[in-house]
């Protein structure tokens, strides 16, 4: 798209290029999601805590640089990562007190 379009031809296309990025957002939320989920079982089997601070710690530093070398707001990224390991604790706990494989519940909210 060139910038000789009108104004809403334009905005129209860049609302288009948002709404593409936030399907892959969202795409790679519910992958990090299952992953946890993957490790969860993990921790299960294996008698591992749910709880790992070294591990969230790890992960906010890396988004700390990351927003450190790109431009992105600290306090954003740190806000955003609290959000995603609450959601992710949420979930682990949930995999790891089931009672049993078959009677798990599922992990996401369906909801419309």
């Amino acid at each position: 798209m060139t910038t000789t379009s009108s104004p809403e031809v334009w905005l129209a296309g860049l609302r288009a290029e948002l709404d593409l990025i936030d399907a892959t957002l969202l795409d790679t939320l519910k992958t990090r999601i299952d992953v946890c989920v993957r490790i969860a079982e993990h921790k299960r089997e294996h008698g591992v805590p749910m709880m790992q601070p070294h591990r969230i710690g790890i992960v906010q530093e890396r988004a700390a640089r990351y927003g450190a070398e790109h431009g992105v707001d600290g306090t954003f990224l740190r806000r955003l990562y609290d959000l995603i390991i609450e959601e992710t604790c949420r979930v682990e706990d949930l995999v790891i007190d089931a009672p049993d494989a078959d009677d798990r519940q599922p992990v996401t909210d369906n909801a419309s």
